[in-house]
């Protein structure tokens, strides 16, 4: 019975490189889609229900994804290929979507984005799960942190390069996508599949008698770590009540919108719980039957046995995910607005403040490719938590400060915070969280724990539209305010998460 071995750094690069790719993709998702959405039509106060198709997918595809990545083995692997099967549809995706003719095609081509990245996306979360020992797991993540920012970085400068650099037209006729945007969607196609293809080709993987090896270790050095798992049988009156629970209180919030004649768009709140009890009713019913072996059952049966780690780390990631998809809905509108004075799409006015929040978001995402080699530092001197909290503390006020602000050059200082809190959400919880996980379904409790990024992102598009349209009259400076509060929020709740297995105990 042996440890899991540590990898040198140039292993963790090529495993972690991949993930340039994907952040390329998702920050001209972020920085752009709104800017494409407004020019083809779509109103600001329902910017967030467009935005729906994003994290619904996520919610979706994550867990199937996770699910059937954790039974795969061949020549290509457990995770790589699926990271190589969804860059070729996300490539494939970006090309298209600035060409999209109406809002609606638009809206349906980030749908087949999002689920195109959530593919090569979710995968590499368990990657790092079955490659790297705990005390380099935080390493591991950092990585993919720097990455993240890498890429973004350089993604979300595109439109404002090519408009400045290189000369190519930011404006166009009322209904069309600029060309600076065209091209900056064309170059970030190519990117996404060649670095995910680095990886593909220069990683490797552990056997699945390796990762039973290790995970029986892991257990003897630390039986904190042990997974307490209930079969679907034993947890059968845990179905029914939670089917009841979930279908009654979304047909009662469904029937109060109608009844009170309220935005349309929160009839998803209404409609997503009761699905969920709709599903905990079929799996009854599959149980019943007998019909224990199938992916459903499997993959509610251990969301419903989440180690404790989880759960807590859940309330952190609401919290979290709520303030960014605030973030990535409404600063286009908002410093447009707040900032620049205008929301005219067609003025060379808002283009420019456009393209400035390109920067903005730029600048976050460098300085989180920065501070990602710094937090395994800080956190070897204090804990995980401690430098999870503090650098979410850091990110809320810097998303507060934006209605503070009228000069876009101190806009800067705000998203340097941003940056620090951003480079943590994406690699302390999952540092935290691998450790309470078992070694043979990390993949499909990292695509589970893909909910409480989604959830949040739901909300927000399912609530922040209600209130900019009754409370703030359209303006989305109040989004980022309410962003920043939720980030503050999720600060305080990281001091009640059990780090299992970190280094420091």
């Amino acid at each position: 019975m042996r440890k899991k071995p540590a990898l040198s750094f140039w292993q963790i690069w090529n495993m972690s490189f991949g993930f340039m790719g994907i952040q390329f993709g998702f920050a001209l998702q972020n920085a752009n889609v709104s800017r494409i959405f407004q020019t083809l039509g779509g109103d600001v106060d329902r910017l967030a229900v467009y935005w729906l198709a994003a994290p619904v997918t996520g919610l979706i595809i994550q867990p199937i994804i996770g699910y059937y990545s954790d039974k795969t083995w061949g020549r290509f692997g457990r995770r790589r290929p699926y990271f190589l099967v969804g860059a070729i549809l996300a490539s494939v995706a970006l090309l298209f979507m600035p060409n999209s003719p109406s809002l609606w095609i638009a809206v349906g081509t980030l749908w087949i984005m999002d689920a195109s990245i959530n593919i090569s996306m979710e995968p590499f979360r368990a990657f790092v799960g079955d490659n790297l020992p705990s005390e380099q797991r935080t390493r591991g993540f950092a990585m993919q942190s720097f990455f993240i920012g890498t890429g973004a970085i350089i993604a979300s400068f595109l439109p404002y390069a090519m408009t400045n650099w290189l000369k190519i037209s930011n404006t166009a006729p009322e209904g069309i996508i600029p060309d600076s945007v065209k091209w900056s969607f064309y170059i970030g196609g190519g990117v996404f599949f060649l670095a995910v293809l680095w990886t593909v080709i220069k990683s490797k993987e552990y056997s699945p008698e390796e990762i039973k090896e290790f995970e029986a270790e892991k257990i003897i050095s630390n039986p904190a770590a042990k997974f307490n798992y209930r079969n679907a049988t034993e947890l059968i009156s845990i179905f029914v009540r939670n089917g009841f629970i979930f279908l009654i209180s979304g047909t009662a919030f469904c029937y109060l919108v109608y009844l009170m004649d309220l935005e349309k768009e929160l009839y998803i709140i209404g409609g997503g719980l009761a699905v969920f009890g709709f599903v905990m009713f079929l799996s009854w019913l599959l149980i019943k039957k007998g019909k224990t072996k199938n992916g459903l059952v499997d993959i509610v049966t251990d969301m419903i046995n989440m180690p404790k780690t989880m759960k807590q780390l859940a309330i952190v990631q609401f919290f979290s995910w709520f303030a960014l998809f605030a973030m990535w809905i409404y600063t286009t509108a908002a410093v447009t607005n707040h900032v620049y004075g205008t929301s005219d799409t067609t003025s060379e006015l808002y283009n420019e403040g456009a393209n400035w929040v390109g920067v903005l978001f730029g600048i976050y995402n460098g300085f989180a490719a920065v501070v990602a080699f710094g937090l395994p530092v800080l956190a070897k001197f204090t804990n995980r938590k401690k430098t999870h909290s503090f650098s979410l503390v850091i990110g809320g006020l810097g998303l507060l400060s934006f209605y503070f602000i009228k000069d876009p050059n101190l806009l800067l200082v705000s998203m340097v915070g941003v940056g620090i809190a951003w480079a943590s959400i994406l690699s302390m919880p999952y540092a935290i969280l691998t450790g309470s996980l078992p070694a043979a379904k990390m993949g499909t409790y990292m695509g589970i724990f893909n909910f409480f990024i989604v959830i949040p992102q739901i909300l927000a598009a399912s609530i922040l539209g209600f209130f900019m349209h009754r409370f703030f009259g359209g303006d989305a400076i109040w989004a980022l305010v309410a962003g920043g509060i939720s980030m503050l929020i999720a600060a305080f709740t990281v001091i009640f998460v059990d780090d299992v297995d970190s280094p420091k105990n």
